[in-house]
């Protein structure tokens, strides 16, 4: 029987819904440093930095977890039933993340953002595919909607069209399947473990190209590289604190806001602006987006 949600539920969500806007608008700021990194050094020096603050924020919200439940320790948190697959995870991470860096080198914040906002249609058509789920015609209706969105932006067979537009497109694939990959492994695994993994297997594979493809920085650069990786490990830990407070299906039309920092941020640290064609089709991908939230919400509460 479904309980009812006490007098507090009203106040944590809105402090969920806080806490994501927040994080949405660190990871805006991230990106956009990372826009300007990647003017000067590589992708994987850039990657490399951040995972390296990645792995110590793992760590520590790991070990502060171990402290609490005692036990086998630190070590312990790394204790899975899929090695393999959590690696596999990893890896497609550090792809994905590459894919939206090196896109920010060659084009707007905002017109990245508008093609990777897809990622939600994506991951509800693998959803129907990989993990069994029904999905109906409005969703899939919705899902084709948004691809349309896609087009638009993209405009594949005009002159406008730039091959570079790929790479957010691809990284938005990869961080859906990355998506389904963690929802599979949040059934046998804790979240500690999936950020271990996370952090320290990208951290390891960076470490492979990082050093050798490394330019040392001057004291800008070393303050916009530590700038990056703080505002990526805040903004990872104020998701968690988000949905601490409310259920991530509350959350999920306010990751779009994302698009929207990312907007703002775009303009007043670079000047761009998106054009026409670049708002239609996000507008078309966010109101399809929020449409299927929507349905699965209707659907959750029917069930």
């Amino acid at each position: 029987m479904r309980s009812e949600p006490g007098p507090a539920a009203p106040a944590q969500a809105a402090s969920g819904i806080l806490l994501i806007l927040l994080a949405n608008l660190g990871f805006a700021g991230m990106d956009a440093v990372s826009k300007t990194l990647t003017m000067e050094y590589s992708v994987a020096q850039i990657l490399w930095v951040r995972f390296a603050f990645f792995a110590g924020f793992a760590t520590m919200f790991a070990w502060r977890r171990a402290r609490a439940d005692g036990g086998e320790g630190l070590i312990g948190q790394f204790r899975t039933t899929r090695p393999v697959f959590q690696i596999a995870r990893a890896l497609l991470l550090v792809a994905e993340i590459g894919c939206f860096v090196l896109a920010f080198r060659y084009m707007q914040l905002a017109e990245t953002h508008s093609i990777g906002a897809v990622f939600p249609l994506v991951i509800t058509a693998l959803s129907a595919v990989w993990l069994g789920e029904r999905v109906g015609i409005r969703r899939w209706t919705a899902v084709a909607i948004g691809f349309v969105g896609m087009l638009v932006i993209l405009r594949p067979g005009l002159a406008v069209f730039e091959t570079v537009a790929l790479l957010p497109l691809a990284g938005a694939i990869m961080f859906a399947v990355y998506q389904v990959m963690t929802k599979i492994l949040s059934r046998t695994d804790s979240s500690e473990t999936i950020l271990l993994y996370t952090g320290w297997v990208g951290f390891a594979a960076l470490s492979l190209f990082g050093p050798f493809d490394w330019q040392w920085p001057d004291a800008r650069g070393w303050a916009l590289l530590v700038l990056a990786g703080l505002l990526g490990a805040i903004g990872h830990a104020t998701v968690i604190k988000a949905l601490e407070a409310a259920p991530a299906s509350v959350l999920q039309p306010f990751n779009y806001t994302l698009l929207v920092w990312a907007t703002g941020i775009g303009f007043v640290v670079f000047g761009d602006l998106p054009d026409r064609w670049t708002v239609v089709g996000a507008a078309i991908i966010v109101a399809s987006g929020i449409y299927v939230w929507w349905r699965e919400r209707v659907r959750a509460g029917s069930g």
